[in-house]
């Protein structure tokens, strides 16, 4: 399918991925809770033909569709996620959240919408569609263990050569792309740290053992793992969130409970971390005579995109989108995803898509109430993934070009 049928295939969809795009805006659900938003993905899907797969994972708001191609091909998986964040949405726009507290901050809903955009397209070119294309419309991307995993268990991926996926990026403006190579997002682990003091009258600290104080050193060093334990060359990140204590201030607390959250790009650097927090922890309670008790979680592992469908993702940008609009993503960031759980089963690529408005500067921050994303991002997203889609292939052909 060349340019100028996919770009018109693209726009036809306009007018339908802008309203679903507002709906499901103004209609926000969080993790393992998107029974509307399942609901209102599944009816669409209908209205196009399909008969989609519903109530996937333990929540039940998993959803899977397939459509068959009218010409032989390989059969590719592209993945949208479908949940919201718990953030007060702080715009004034005319689709705002209806639903106080909770908000589509980090761009789920234009996913989502490209994606019905893109199976609305196909639908209606069904003849021109090689292969075999699985739509997977995954819930609960913020909140581990994830929806991911609930669809590779429910066989999504079974027969599937390939899986792509994009996210949005603020920093990039509408009409804009960017791909990359081999590990591109961070893992994300955590860790709840309590420590076991001895509590009593804050007039009389020395019969106690301060929880509090403790806890405020036990910041600091965990905090130097990574500048002091971790090779500068090695990225890293460990970020204590919260720390609580305490219930009066003339009482020494009892316990202290520090929450953090953990990102590397290197596997055993991240199976390494877990025993320099327990060594911190273990060394600095124990030098003031108090016990500790620490829960470390793993969560999304590293997401490493296949350097060949890097390439391939990068060249069906290029096939649709003005030249320089596409770029080498040159270094991996710290934020996680589960779509890495999808390339550990088959080869693929996770890319970026601009979402920023031209010429404005104002862009509120993904995981925010002031994040906007342009409408005008969503026929790009569809023009892409038909170019991927319709000319795999080919773009594979082309080896000798670099991602």
């Amino acid at each position: 399918m060349d340019r100028e049928q996919i770009w018109r295939l693209a726009e036809e969809q306009r007018a339908y991925t802008i309203a679903a795009r507002r709906h499901i805006h103004r209609n926000p659900e969080l993790s393992f809770q998107e029974h509307e938003t399942a609901a209102f993905i599944a009816e669409r899907l209908r209205e196009m033909g399909y008969e989609p797969r519903t109530g996937i994972g333990a929540s039940g708001t998993g959803i899977t569709a397939e459509l068959a191609g009218g010409r032989p091909g390989p059969t590719i998986a592209l993945r949208a996620d479908i949940d919201a964040l718990p953030v007060e949405e702080t715009s004034d726009l005319e689709y705002r959240s209806a639903r106080p507290g909770v908000m589509h901050a980090c761009g789920h809903d234009g996913h989502t919408a490209m994606l019905l955009g893109t199976a609305r397209a196909m639908a209606t070119a069904r003849a021109l569609i090689p292969g075999r294309v699985v739509f997977l419309f995954q819930h609960a991307e913020e909140m581990v263990p994830g929806g991911a995993l609930d669809l590779i268990a429910a066989g999504a991926l079974d027969g599937v050569d390939a899986v792509f996926g994009l996210h949005q990026s603020a920093q990039l403006d509408v009409g804009q792309m960017s791909f990359g190579p081999g590990p591109r997002q961070a893992s994300t682990d955590g860790f709840s740290l309590t420590v076991l003091g001895r509590g009593g009258h804050g007039a009389m600290p020395d019969t106690t053992v301060d929880a509090v104080q403790i806890g405020a050193q036990l910041v600091t060093a965990l905090h130097q793992i990574v500048s002091r334990r971790v090779s500068p060359l090695e990225p890293a990140v460990i970020t204590i969130g919260t720390f609580h204590a305490g219930t009066k201030e003339n009482i020494v607390a009892h316990e202290a409970t520090l929450t953090a959250t953990v990102r590397t790009l290197d596997p055993a650097l991240r199976d390494r971390i877990p025993l320099e927090v327990e060594a911190v922890a273990r060394g600095v309670t124990s030098a003031w005579g108090a016990d500790y008790k620490l829960d470390y979680r793993r969560g999304y592992p590293v997401l490493v995109n296949d350097a060949e469908m890097a390439g391939v993702a990068r060249r069906a940008a290029e096939a649709v989108l003005e030249l320089g609009a596409v770029f080498t993503q040159s270094r991996p960031i710290m934020p996680a995803e589960d779509f890495a759980y999808y390339l550990q089963q088959v080869p693929g690529c996770f890319g970026s898509i601009g979402v920023g408005t031209p010429g404005t500067t104002q862009r509120g921050a993904g995981h925010s109430g002031a994040f906007l994303l342009d409408d005008a991002a969503l026929p790009t997203g569809v023009a892409y993934y038909l170019s991927l889609v319709t000319n795999f292939e080919a773009l594979r052909a082309r080896t000798g070009d670099s991602a």
